[in-house]
């Protein structure tokens, strides 16, 4: 048998290159790399979902933009988020005897629903329009079936017969909707997470501080709540605990 032409040991090298890439005869060894590294749909789905869980986790921030580290000094209260709100709808919660249902304009998109313990201190008119502080980066809870996102901020007294008079904290008439109440003499806020919230148990830490003063006004440790229209206050308790 005659040496073989240099055509054939060509061809003899590909049909080698082509076991050993495990490719089909013919094939475009290329176009079989793109397509083995092509993600599959499945695949794609997962990695979506991840990246939306982890962008969830942290708050939105793009890779790259990590909040700043948190001042080990920042004060409770400081990691609380205040803001201001007025009810535009209230109504009775059809299976708790104590609670209201409301929705408070926060000035953010959409209104928030906020169950209160508040029947036994305000009638239902009163609630209308009513002005008022939300703690609103607490996690949501269901209450008697009704899911509410927050709280609202009252001060509380003992009356001499051993009942309990109950206040909203407000804020100025002109303090605009959705500000953020700071704390005088203290740093700005920043606010944590719900979950961080939570988990820290940092509204139950900061209950001790939260008093009004004997101008009524709303305080933690002496540092006043304040919006840039002035202090909020409650009605008329002084040295009553705020919850």
């Amino acid at each position: 048998m005659g040496a073989k032409s240099a055509l054939e040991q060509l061809e003899d090298l590909i049909s080698d290159l082509e076991a050993k890439l495990n490719l089909a005869p013919g094939a475009d060894p290329a176009a079989v790399a793109v397509a083995e590294k092509k993600p599959q749909p499945q695949k794609q789905q997962k990695k979506k979902e991840k990246k939306q869980a982890a962008k969830q986790n942290t708050g939105g921030k793009a890779k790259g933009g990590a909040a700043a580290p948190v001042d080990p000094n920042l004060p409770d209260i400081c990691k609380l988020e205040f803001k201001v709100g007025v009810i535009t709808k209230a109504w009775v919660h059809p299976d708790a005897d104590k609670l209201y249902c409301e929705e408070i304009d926060c000035g953010e998109e959409q209104p928030r629903q906020i169950a209160s313990g508040l029947r036994a201190h305000y009638s239902l008119d009163e609630m209308q329009g009513q002005r008022l502080l939300v703690v609103a980066n607490l996690k949501a809870k269901n209450l008697v079936g009704f899911k509410s996102f927050g709280m609202v901020l009252c001060a509380a007294e003992k009356n001499e017969d051993g009942t309990e008079k109950v206040e909203f904290v407000e804020p100025p008439a002109d303090a605009p909707l959705g500000e953020v109440v700071t704390f005088e003499g203290l740093p700005p806020p920043a606010p944590f997470s719900a979950s961080q919230v939570e988990k820290k148990k940092i509204f139950a830490a900061c209950m001790g501080g939260m008093k009004t003063n004997d101008k009524c006004e709303g305080t933690f440790n002496g540092a006043v709540f304040m919006t840039t229209a002035g202090p909020c206050k409650a009605k008329s308790i002084k040295g009553g605990d705020m919850r």
